[in-house]
């Protein structure tokens, strides 16, 4: 079976090195002129043919390019992890000013936390590329979805993602309340680390 991205996959595996690619050259800049870097890591995936048809059929849409490609807007994804929030909120200002990129949709899970303690900042961003898209364009409109979480907020995610999907837990009301006062408890270390900083630089 041919894969659910059909003739473009080639342009958005493009599309995902040519964002990486302005992420890198952003964060060279900003620690040559600072000395500090603006992201601890980033990640990036291109979501798999069977994950993208399975949200296909979660969505009840069609298992075609466009469904992939357009309608749902997360065949790529990329994650930075940043060390400081304030560093988080700094690259989305900088991301804004790219060339040929649009934010088009935007979640600040940080300043609004979800119930459930969940912080992260989501980004959907329309690129430009040099390749046709699925709609004939050309340069075609692709998306990304970035998630910018600080080192604790990526930690609490991946660990709450774990534990979410264990069957037969007892005691999950208790989890839960425990996985929520976890993460205000890392919250406020957050932000006190982000004094530290601000402290420390403000000391030389």
């Amino acid at each position: 079976m041919e894969t659910i991205y059909g003739e473009f996959k080639q342009a958005i595996e493009s599309v995902e090195r040519g964002f990486l690619t302005r992420m890198e050259a952003m964060d060279k800049g900003y620690f040559a002129q600072t000395g500090e870097h603006l992201y601890e890591h980033i990640s990036a995936r291109i979501k798999t043919d069977e994950s993208m048809r399975q949200k296909c059929k979660n969505r009840n849409l069609p298992e075609t390019a466009y469904s992939a490609l357009v309608e749902l807007k997360d065949a790529i994804g990329v994650r930075i992890v940043c060390s400081f929030i304030d560093d988080i909120y700094e690259i989305i200002e900088r991301i804004r000013q790219f060339e040929n990129c649009r934010i088009i949709e935007e979640k600040d899970y940080i300043r609004h936390t979800k119930p459930n303690g969940y912080r992260s900042y989501h980004l959907i961003l329309e690129m430009m590329g040099e390749f046709a898209d699925v709609c004939g364009n050309r340069p075609g409109r692709f998306y990304v979805e970035v998630q910018l979480r600080t080192i604790v907020m990526d930690s609490w995610a991946a660990l709450e993602h774990k534990m979410k999907y264990k069957k037969d837990i007892k005691n999950q009301e208790m989890i839960e309340a425990e996985l929520k006062r976890c993460a205000d408890e890392l919250a406020s270390c957050d932000l006190s680390m982000q004094t530290i900083r601000e402290l420390i630089r403000n000391s030389d």
